[in-house]
This record gives C-alpha cells, structure tokens and sequence, in this order.
C-alpha cells in the first residue's frame, strides 16, 4: 500500500470551529485560520441555531459522523474501511499453534505465542491466545489493518497489541463477533517509552466496526496511541488500572458506544507543546465514564458536539483550557468541579480557594448547544478565564459548600441566550457578568432549601416562568432565559409541584411558599448571593 497523505496541519482552534459547524449545519465543514477567539465571537451568532439543534437531541443519542467529516482534521478516512475481501490474509490463534494463510501469510512471523505482522495489509484474526501477543512491525508507509473475528489475547509479559511501527494501523470489530485483550499486570519491559497499555500503539490508531472489544489494563492503562486516536464505531469496554483510553495528538470519537472504567484518568489527549494538538473532539456516539480522577480531558481543547457524553464518577468532570459544548447531551458527576476550563492547576485551586480571586488566564468555557447537566461538589462550571453561553440548555446542581460556587469564573459570565440554571451554596454564589446580552435572576434563598424541592421562577403576574427541582440542598440560584425581562422583578418560590426533565421544566405553585424576590440583572458575585433580597417582599 502507498503511504496515506499526512493531513493537514491546522490551528488548535479550527478544531474547536469544526464543533460549531457541526452542530448548525449537522455536517463538518472544517475551515483553516481561526482561532479561539472566532470561536467565541462564534458562539453569539450561532446561538439559534445550536438550541434548535438541541431541541432534538436525546439522552441515548447515538448519532455518528462520517470518515469525510474528519479527514483533514484527522488520519482516518473512508479508504480505511474498504478493502478487497478476497485478499485479506487469515490469522488462527492458537496456543503454540497460531497459523497464517493468504495473501500475506509470508509477512506474518509466528514465535511461540507472538504473532508479528511486518507489512501493510489486511489481516483477519480469529482464535485464543492464554499468553501472547499481536505485534505489528511494518514500514512507515505501511497502513495495517486488523479485523478482530472472535479472537481473545490474554499476555502475562506485556501488551496484548502492541503497535511498534505503521503509518497507520486500524483495529476493525467485525459484526455480532465478541473481542477480548488483556495486558499484563507487571511488565518485563519498564524503560520510560516501553509499552505501558493492553493495546499499544507508536502509530496513529483507528478502531471500527460493531463488533464488541473488551479491554481490560491490569498494569496501566487500557488503550494507548502516541499519535492520533480515532474511534469510528464500535462497542468497547475498557478496565484499567491507571488511565482508560489516551490519544497523544488526538482523541476523535465519531460514533459507537464506550464505556470506561479507571483507577485515574478516563479518556484524554495528552499533546501539550504542539499548538494544533492535544484536542479531544466526541462527533457522535455514546461515551460513559466512570473515573477515580478526571473523566474527559484535553491538554489543549475538549469538544462534545454530538452524541452522549455521561460521566458517573470522578473528581473533575470535564476539563481542557477550552471546553466547548456544542451540541452533545452531556451528564457530570463529580467531586470537584464538574467542568473546568483551565490552562493547569494553580495554587488557589490546590488551597481549595475560589477561582474567582485570582486573575483570568487564557481559558474559555464555551457552551452554544445541547443538554449539559452537572451535579458537582467543587465548582458547578469553573473556568480560569471566562464562561460564555449562547444556547442549548445547562443545569448545573453546585455545591453543598460555601467555598466552592455553582458559577465560577476569573473573568467575565456571559449569558447572550439558551437556558441556564445553577445552583448551589451561598457562600461564593456568583451572578452573570454586565457582558451578558440576555438577562437573568439571582436568589439567594435565605435558607437551605433540601435536595429534591421544587423551586420556581414567578413573574410579576404570576406565571411561572421555570420550575427547577434540586438534587441537592441549595441555597441560591442563577437563572437565564430568554423569558426573563430585564429590570423586572421576580419571585422565587420553594415546594409544589413540577413536570422536568433533567430537573429543569414548569410546575405549579399551588402550596409552594415564596422565600425571595429578585429584580433580573442585578447580579452581585461574591459572598452571600448579594444580588438577591431575600425574604417575602
């Protein structure tokens, strides 16, 4: 085979345009020259559209892009997915018995129980192997391609794949078959660059297919490209004992459903020198994670324009120096801050201090699109630098805490349209930014309501304007929508009855007392919720 085109080399930030195209137009259409500041100014205009793209959206989206949609951000392309039947090359596993036959059978080496693959080609793989190995060491122009068929690879030396050299290698799930690698729990080979994961690859990656591939890391991590990682379609199921699944360069998932389970990170990119790198982009599909620190993280950017993205356990939910919401329906659950933008750790969020005491770095919170529901211990939305929302439809259930805030921001809060919700303490409640275009009401609510009261939004007539049943005990609340009239004074009730989705919807205020008043736009960050007047006025 011929050596694939590199891609295109971009700016980081034309990756996170490709998010917003995708959502208002439901294909990519990818652009060169932008940056992260045209994503932003972005955002405000595209706000119409991404809620009405929201609107269809479902939590079981399982929607997917094309090979086309992603060639020249990423490796794959449909070529990758295509291939002449009659010429593939069969692999039967076996223990001290692995054959090969076919096309390619003279560039498959069989040692005891590691099977090496030195050319480009395709290769269908079939059979059980208790302790061995896949190896692929082809040329660097050389595309491999691995068709998993019932095949189960158990090593007790190291990885199960391992991907020594490629131009590309992609690891193909054929239909209604079941697919296992397990790694080592100890490596023979511990060097600093040495393999550290079930699957293993120097080169970039693809997995395909809907067939079904079980992954379980017991030493590391469970699959590991030092290059780029793409995830077209297929259901995997990753255990590891460290992080889940990392990308170097990139992660891009277009479809397929992942679940993922580890001890540290869940899924990531890990590229943060090179400025058009390190970016995590879910086009599509469903993504659960359930991880012991981050769930879903990027060294540069995070995208979740499609799909489902759930995130049952963790310490921070999302995080990237940009986080761009666009289109996916997302769930967070989290110990710490549920989704921050942030461009590395600092010292006040290692004290536990408020993020908003400290001056605004270059990082953007960007929600323009979808379902986003965050359940948070830390920080509801946290960014270092600025959170800006034009559409789609957020909740955020905050913290129980007075050191932490439903809303955090080092820089402005801006509302230019969607739905927002978020509440949590009182203690570092912030209200929206004057920057906002579209109005909003803070409450504190002069007492803590508990987890599981309905909350409403009254106007001066007495229509309910938003009903909002808490998860959690709160103590103040941050709503916007495009109903709230600026300068107008509200009511905020607590009991009665609510109809909701993802805690948010209309109820009735039959039996509900109220406990605040609030005039929309007037928002006072800091200490105590001061934007609001708490008691019945």
């Amino acid at each position: 085979m011929l050596m694939k085109p590199s891609f295109r080399i971009k700016t980081l930030s034309s990756v996170a345009a490709l998010s917003l195209a995708l959502t208002m137009t439901g294909c990519a259409t990818s652009g060169s020259g932008t940056t992260v500041s045209d994503v932003i100014n972005a955002s405000s205009s595209a706000s119409t559209a991404s809620t009405v793209a929201s609107s269809s959206s479902t939590e079981t989206d399982t929607s997917s892009v094309s090979a086309a949609d992603v060639s020249e951000d990423t490796h794959f392309d449909e070529d990758d997915l295509q291939w002449d039947a009659e010429k593939e090359t069969t692999v039967n596993l076996a223990d001290g018995a692995s054959k090969a036959s076919g096309t390619d059978a003279d560039k498959v080496a069989v040692d005891g129980d590691t099977v090496t693959i030195s050319a480009a080609g395709t290769y269908r793989i079939s059979g059980e192997l208790s302790d061995g190995k896949i190896v692929v060491a082809a040329g660097k122009e050389d595309v491999v391609r691995i068709i998993l068929d019932d095949a189960s690879i158990t090593s007790s030396t190291g990885s199960a794949i391992e991907v020594d050299e490629s131009n590309e290698t992609l690891l193909y799930l054929e239909k209604g078959t079941s697919n296992s690698v397990s790694d080592a729990s100890t490596y023979a080979d511990t060097t600093e660059d040495a393999a550290n994961a079930a699957i293993y690859s120097m080169a970039d990656l693809t997995i395909a297919g809907e067939g079904s591939l079980a992954v379980n890391g017991n030493y590391q991590d469970g699959i590991v490209s030092k290059d780029g990682l793409v995830i077209a379609s297929g259901n995997l199921n990753v255990t590891a004992a460290d992080d889940g699944i990392k990308g170097k360069d990139y992660v891009a998932m277009l479809g397929g459903n992942i679940e993922i389970t580890a001890a540290e990170d869940g899924i990531k990119s890990t590229n943060d020198t090179d400025e058009d790198r390190g970016w995590l982009h879910q086009y599509g599909g469903q993504l659960s994670v359930a991880a012991g620190d981050d769930g879903i993280k990027a060294e540069q950017v995070l995208t979740l324009s499609g799909g489902t993205a759930t995130v049952s356990k963790s310490n921070e939910g999302l995080e990237a120096p940009t986080v761009n919401l666009s289109g996916a329906t997302v769930n967070v659950t989290a110990t710490d801050d549920g989704v921050n933008a942030t461009v590395g750790r600092t010292d006040t969020e290692t004290q536990g201090g408020g993020g908003g005491m400290d001056t605004a770095q270059d990082a953007h919170l960007i929600i323009s699109g979808g379902k986003v529901t965050v359940t948070a211990e830390g920080d509801g939305l946290d960014s270092n630098g600025d959170i800006s929302v034009t559409g789609g439809t957020t909740v955020v259930n905050g913290p129980t805490n007075g050191g932490n805030g439903a809303l955090d921001s080092n820089g402005d809060i801006s509302v230019d349209g969607g739905v927002l919700i978020a509440a949590g303490s009182d203690g570092m409640a912030e209200g929206l930014s004057d920057s906002s275009k579209q109005s909003g009401v803070q409450a504190s609510l002069g007492t803590t309501v508990e987890a599981g009261t309905v909350i409403h939004i009254v106007d001066s007539n007495d229509k309910v304007v938003a009903s909002f049943v808490t998860t959690k005990s709160t103590a103040n609340v941050v709503y916007s929508s495009s109903e709230i009239v600026d300068g107008d004074s509200y009511s905020i009730y607590s009991g009665g009855s609510a109809d909701v989705e993802a805690g948010l919807g209309t109820g009735s205020i039959a039996d509900a007392t109220k406990v605040a008043t609030a005039t929309a736009g007037e928002f006072e960050s800091g200490m105590g919720g001061m934007g609001a007047r708490p008691g019945i006025q």
